[in-house]
């Protein structure tokens, strides 16, 4: 889960991680009442990446400024998110900027650290970064990491100040189970003081159970989520819609994401991305199925379901119960392929259905009848 800004910042500042002093407002009421010193950035508030090159960031001399910066940002969308309020603060007197982030990586056992003295919203266009292979942060080694920098920061004082803060950030990241904590820019102060001037923080979902935090803000994220979201959170399966027309309930994620392809190839759309894998129950398809028949769009769905140790004469049976309690009115195609196929295959039949025996066939049916039932 993405922190906004000030959320990443105000757990950086728990750690005594040098950050601006700025202050969220989302109102112009709160804007005019605060007590700020220009010029400030006035930065919007999304868990989405990118502000700065979509215009999300803006520098402002006077109240005057900062009034139509606010009005402006607050009406664009950063993906599909609108801001919740924005960052005003201090405009900083920038020397360098520089990147500093720790995140998980299995290839290093643990936490790698990225540094790169060419820092700011163009850092993907300069030279790669510099990484440190950690693994669990207490096998930091701050002599190590100033080692293998020192023929990439040419400034001593710099170098030591990346080093300190690096342990601090690792210590952040296995305190509150972040997954991400990168700073860009890593701001050098005309007087050589390293302030975090952004932060990127992404929190591990699966450790809200120990993160009082995080479960927190999992909570309030699936309570903004349309209805269906939130089901399909709840009940654990993976649900996106698409623009498509063909409904696709499938069974893993490369499954479903090789079914996807071969819809396009055969000159159809998905109509959504919806893994089952995580609940193959009667309740599990009885609430993706019922999306898909509520959906306008979807003309037909498509069933495809594979793997040795999957036992699809169960699947066929579930999914016949589920089909004839619902009533579903769109024709349905099947892949079912696996342990107990041939008798998956004979159900399907009996209930009307045909089991295709490959992807392909099954995908040019599916594609076809949603043409063929096109409003």
């Amino acid at each position: 889960m993405l922190l906004t800004e000030t959320e990443g910042k105000g757990l950086l500042k728990s750690a005594c991680v040098r950050i601006p002093e700025g202050v969220v407002v989302r109102t112009m009421v709160e804007l005019r009442n605060s007590k700020i010193d220009f010029p400030v950035a006035v930065k919007a508030q999304v868990t989405s990446g990118g502000r700065g090159l979509a215009g999300g960031v803006v520098r402002c001399a006077n109240l005057l400024e900062a009034e139509a910066a606010f009005d402006r940002v607050m009406a664009i969308k950063f993906g599909e998110e609108l801001p919740g309020g924005v960052l005003v603060e201090p405009w900083l007197p920038i020397a360098r900027e520089l990147y500093l982030s720790v995140v998980v990586d299995g290839s290093a056992g643990g936490f790698k650290v990225l540094y790169s003295p060419d820092g700011g919203m163009n850092v993907e266009t300069g030279k790669a970064p510099t990484m440190y292979d950690v693994g669990l942060p207490r096998n930091y080694r701050a002599h190590e990491f100033i080692d293998l920098l020192e023929g990439v920061e040419p400034d001593r004082r710099v170098l030591e100040g990346v080093a300190a803060l690096t342990r601090r950030l690792l210590r952040i990241a296995e305190a509150h189970d972040c997954t991400t904590i990168e700073i860009n820019p890593l701001v050098v102060l005309d007087d050589g003081a390293l302030v975090a001037a952004d932060a990127k923080v992404v929190l591990d979902e699966a450790a809200a159970f120990r993160q009082a935090f995080t479960q927190e803000r999992v909570t309030l994220a699936r309570e903004a989520e349309p209805e269906d979201l939130r089901r399909c959170h709840e009940a654990n399966l993976m649900l996106v819609w698409l623009d498509g027309n063909v409904g696709l309930l499938s069974g893993g994620a490369g499954m479903t994401m090789a079914a996807m392809d071969a819809i396009e190839a055969a000159g159809g759309q998905a109509a959504c991305f919806l893994d089952c894998s995580g609940n193959p129950t009667a309740a599990g398809f009885s609430l993706a199925l019922e999306l898909l028949e509520r959906n306008a769009l979807v003309k037909s769905i498509l069933v495809s379901m594979f793997g040795g140790g999957l036992q699809v004469d169960r699947v066929a049976r579930t999914l016949i119960n589920v089909l004839q309690e619902l009533g579903i009115s769109k024709p349905v195609y099947f892949r079912l392929g696996g342990t107990g196929q041939e008798v998956a295959t004979q159900l399907l039949l009996a209930a009307g259905y045909l089991n295709h025996s490959n992807l392909e066939t099954a995908v040019e049916h599916a594609v076809e009848g949603a043409r063929a039932t096109k409003s």
